[in-house]
């Protein structure tokens, strides 16, 4: 035995079980030709390693979907040195049975782990597994995956996997399975849990829509505020040390060069204060020394002191604003994006192993179909408030190229990220509500109208959606957390060049004039279509390599009501910023970027230039 791949319905605990028997040295990884992921570890079978593959769940040998045509393709494909471990769930085992039928007949050894057996007494299911056993030819194993019951049972059933001589025609399938169920299971009468009770409400509309929304909103503020106390955390290694090796590096390139320009970036000049005499400056109203003044100055973290033109200046290097690689660039990706990329896939996975997600697809699955998604696109959306760099890599949830299509394009037009946010509300909180209502009805108008339009226009298939909804769990912490990890690590092995490549792109872009360039050409349509000064094209296009700080560049400007919702919304629905961009180009590919950046120019200038129209007649 070389391979054994765990097969089964979703939700039965298969990565639980795969928990269980590999431990920590697992790896995650995209089947050839596809981004369907399945996780691979290993397992010590007496003196041999074995490798442990956790196939895609399937509910059936015709897939339905891409996820399905992989498990199919990697049970076509398991060698002769391979054996299933069939993973079923107890407490619905006539679903089971379907898939383990067509399995069986392969006549591939085999073991089935009956899992989640402690649900299935809980529920008042009985189950005969000698007697199974013995009608299906092949080692049965009541497990528990959460708490390891049985785990151990399974591992030795291994070495025993049998191939099933069951014969059956095809066609009769459901017959015979109704047979088995007849022989094998037992059902008693009792009342439902509290949990169950929970878990039929939280899926009819009437009550599962209030409770969604109490849902996604705890979701949010969890990855915001908890994010935040990350960033906290984090901030200070990089305002520290990683800073102070910075200017130490940039005293050495020195500054101005084009490689302190890439590596480090622009830095920012402050005045300290004016030179007054020999050896002192006036700082605040107060005489200092220019000794004085300057060491409390590289306190706060200034590259260097100077004096020039008569004032004692002070370069620093700002996080936000340099740009350059080993600064801006890991910032973003270590500060800015992972401390909440880390909380969304903790929070993730509570709500995958609780068995809320699946409740939370179905729900709102009748609305997405209207913009050609299904239900899972709520994921990517919900994350894309906190950052658009997770929510782009959470897309992998889709089946088809044509969702994952449409939802990222939607999420970088019409979805504006947690730091956005705030500036947006920094930007037009001066005008409250009177503002704050048209931007957010607005960007809601767009992303019902672009999805539907993409729905029409846009080639391809979006599935129905295919979900087990299995009962509300306890999750297993172990698995969780080991889950996350995986999931970070394939963030950052994934998501750092992206990000990284973006910056350098944009850096150099800027360096050599090309966003200046472009800031005289569009000057007339911004001032003419859209109504804005002429100095906020420059921060619109600034957009592209930080959003939020674009936002900020209006702030000066004192801009009118009208323009301010005007501008807040065309630059939320502009170029994505280069983070997200990078991470678009990696997701959908560099023809499917481009069609989605042609959207997003042609409908963020239709829409500003009739918003300004409308607004005129208004204010």
């Amino acid at each position: 035995m070389k391979k054994v791949l765990l097969f089964g319905n979703p939700n039965v605990g298969k990565s639980a079980l795969f928990s269980r028997l590999t431990g920590a040295s697992v790896t995650v990884s995209n089947y050839p030709g596809t981004t369907v992921e399945y996780t691979k570890g290993t397992i010590r079978l007496g003196e041999a390693l074995v490798s442990v593959e956790d196939v895609p769940g399937t509910y059936s040998l015709e897939p339905a979907s891409g996820a399905e045509k992989v498990a199919v393709e990697m049970l076509n494909n398991i060698g002769a040195d391979g054996v299933i471990l069939l993973v079923l769930d107890s407490t619905t085992l006539e679903r089971g049975l379907f898939l383990a039928l067509q399995v069986l007949k392969r006549r591939v050894p085999t073991v089935i782990a009956l899992n989640m057996s402690d649900e299935a007494r809980h529920i008042g299911v009985s189950l005969d597994v000698e007697k199974l056993q013995r009608i299906l030819g092949v080692p049965c194993v009541r497990t528990v995956a959460i708490t390891g019951v049985g785990v151990r049972d399974l591992v030795n059933a291994l070495s025993r996997a049998s191939v099933s001589q069951i014969e059956f025609e095809e066609s009769d399938i459901w017959r015979r399975v109704g047979e088995i169920i007849a022989e094998v299971q037992v059902i008693s009468h009792r009342h439902h849990t509290l949990l169950e009770r929970l878990g039929d409400a939280t899926v009819k509309p009437l009550t599962g829509i209030p409770f969604a929304i109490l849902m996604i909103a705890v979701s949010f503020l969890s990855i915001r505020y908890a994010g935040e106390v990350l960033v906290m955390l984090v901030e200070p290694v990089f305002e520290r040390h990683w800073a102070s090796l910075m200017l130490k590096v940039s005293a050495f390139i020195g500054d101005g060069k084009f490689v302190h320009d890439i590596l480090i970036g622009r830095l920012r000049k402050e005045e300290i204060g004016l030179v007054e005499g020999e050896g002192m400056v006036l700082v605040k109203g107060k005489k200092k020394g220019i000794e004085e003044a300057s060491e409390e100055a590289r306190q706060g973290r200034a590259a260097m002191i100077l004096i020039e033109d008569g004032r004692l200046i002070a370069k620093r290097i700002d996080y936000k604003e340099s740009f350059g690689l080993l600064t801006t660039g890991l910032y973003v990706e270590f500060c800015a994006i992972l401390p909440y990329v880390l909380i969304f896939f903790l929070v993730l996975s509570l709500l995958e192993d609780t068995g809320y997600l699946p409740r939370l697809a179905v729900l709102i699955d009748s609305l997405m179909h209207r913009v050609g998604l299904h239900g899972m696109a709520v994921v990517p959306m919900v994350l894309g408030l906190g950052c658009n760099v997770p929510g782009l890599l959470s897309i992998r949830v889709l089946e088809s190229e044509r969702e994952r299509f449409i939802a990222a394009t939607l999420m970088v037009i019409a979805v504006p990220c947690m730091a956005q946010l705030a500036m947006l509300f920094g930007l037009a909180g001066e005008f409250g509500l009177s503002a704050l209502v048209p931007i957010f009805v607005t960007l809601f108008i767009v992303w019902t109208i672009l999805g539907v339009f993409m729905k029409r226009v846009v080639r391809g298939e979006s599935p129905e959606i295919l979900l087990d909804v299995p009962p509300y769990r306890v999750p297993y912490w172990k698995a969780l957390l080991k889950k996350n990890g995986m999931r970070i690590f394939w963030f950052l092995r994934s998501g750092v060049p992206w990000v990284l490549a973006g910056i350098l792109i944009a850096n150099i872009s800027y360096t050599i004039g090309i966003i200046e360039f472009l800031g005289n050409i569009t000057a007339p349509l911004i001032t003419g279509a859209l109504g804005l000064p002429k100095d906020a094209v420059v921060a619109i296009l600034m957009g592209f390599l930080r959003k939020d700080v674009a936002v900020g560049m209006l702030v000066p400007f004192g801009l009118t009501l009208r323009q301010t919702i005007v501008a807040s919304v065309v630059l939320t629905m502009f170029f994505p910023c280069v983070a997200s961009f990078a991470m678009l180009i990696r997701e959908l590919g560099l023809k499917d970027t481009l069609k989605a950046v042609l959207i997003m120019v042609v409908s963020a200038l239709i829409v500003g230039a009739l918003l300004n129209q409308i607004l005129s007649f208004l204010y």
